[in-house]
């Protein structure tokens, strides 16, 4: 079966070719065809050519350009990168992340847990970008293995957080040729400061059909977010949603004045969600009630129950105050070369590796 790219062939005016020929990638195969109207005759192409990875060069020579723009926002901002294990015994027991078995263990779903042990060590500024899995999840936004950039700030909140969020990513835009303003999907989609900010409540009340309260007591929340809600969002800038509800914040922090909801907030860029961040939760015993209510909610819905991470738990009792943030980094990428899928800002994915 053939899908995927259909385009001009660069030979297509030779005065042997009466037909438009067509060009179609066979996944599988990870190779490009050259079809006339003439199922019988082929064209020889030059073997660079022969490869999807040919027609993204632009998209991964632009990845590298960024990730090299992160590991310098974050240098010279006095970070230090740090390097975790990606099979880990226990991930964190979310009800909607499933991860993936590996001999026993588990491949992390994220660097969190590992992370966060660093900052109880003493390690106050660290980042990460490293390789993450997490089953059932393909899309034209989702990969199984994806690239995450994750980092912790001793002494912050999540208010501080999303300042530092939006300063890195105006550097990355602005070292890659993008100063004040993006396109992505025929939006036009400003990055100058500062960007806007909605409460998940108010979120709910402007774009959805039901409240925040109803979607959670009809155990549709997630549901609504994707379909009524997320469209809207950081169309003409990037958009802050935050102060989710503490049933859907595992590991953060609840505000002190209203505990019904967490210091918690995603970024969204033209209908995108681009990060999760929060202020971190650091009460042990608030951790591991949570974490088993999260178990219990995974057994009921018929998941696998993962262990619960008593050394990470352990160590809360010695971390500080901190801010932590989640960026998937394909789809920064993704956003800032204005790709049509996620498909087309990595080397390889899934199909071409059976």
């Amino acid at each position: 079966m053939l899908n995927g790219i259909v385009a001009d062939h660069p030979h297509a005016d030779q005065p042997d070719d009466n037909n438009r020929i067509l060009i179609a990638w066979n996944v599988r195969r990870n190779k490009i065809f050259s079809i006339t109207a003439d199922p019988g005759k082929i064209l020889r192409m030059e073997p660079m050519k022969h490869y999807r990875q040919h027609f993204i060069r632009r998209n991964l020579m632009l990845r590298a350009d960024i990730l090299r723009a992160i590991r310098l926002f974050f240098v010279q901002n006095d970070y230090l990168e740090v390097e975790t294990p990606i099979r880990i015994p226990a991930p964190a027991p979310e009800t909607h992340i499933d991860a993936q078995e590996a001999d026993g263990w588990f491949l992390q779903t994220s660097p969190e847990l590992c992370m966060k042990r660093l900052l109880a060590a003493g390690f106050p500024r660290i980042f990460q970008i490293c390789r993450c899995f997490r089953k059932q999840e393909r899309g034209r936004n989702h990969l199984p293995e994806f690239t995450l950039l994750e980092w912790y700030t001793a002494g912050h909140t999540y208010l501080k957080m999303m300042i530092q969020c939006e300063n890195l990513i105006q550097f990355v835009a602005a070292t890659v040729g993008h100063p004040t303003f993006i396109m992505y999907r025929n939006c036009r989609i400003s990055l100058s400061s500062p960007w806007d900010r909605m409460t998940v409540s108010e979120a709910f009340d402007r774009y959805a059909q039901t409240s925040m309260i109803d979607a959670l007591a009809q155990d549709r929340f997630d549901e609504i977010m994707a379909t009524q809600i997320e469209p809207f969002l950081g169309n003409d800038r990037p958009l802050f949603i935050h102060d989710y509800p503490a049933s859907c914040s595992a590991l953060a922090r609840l505000k002190p004045d209203n505990p019904s909801v967490a210091e918690r907030f995603e970024l969204y860029v033209a209908g995108l969600e681009l990060c999760n961040a929060f202020t971190e939760l650091t009460d042990p015993i608030e951790q591991r009630s949570r974490f088993e209510a999260e178990q219990r909610l995974r057994r009921h819905a018929g998941k696998q129950v993962y262990p619960l991470p008593e050394s990470f738990l352990t160590a809360l009792n010695d971390m500080p105050l901190s801010s932590g943030n989640a960026m998937g980094v394909d789809r920064l990428i993704l956003l800032l070369t204005d790709a049509n899928s996620i498909d087309d800002v990595v080397s390889f994915i899934p199909e071409e590796l059976e």
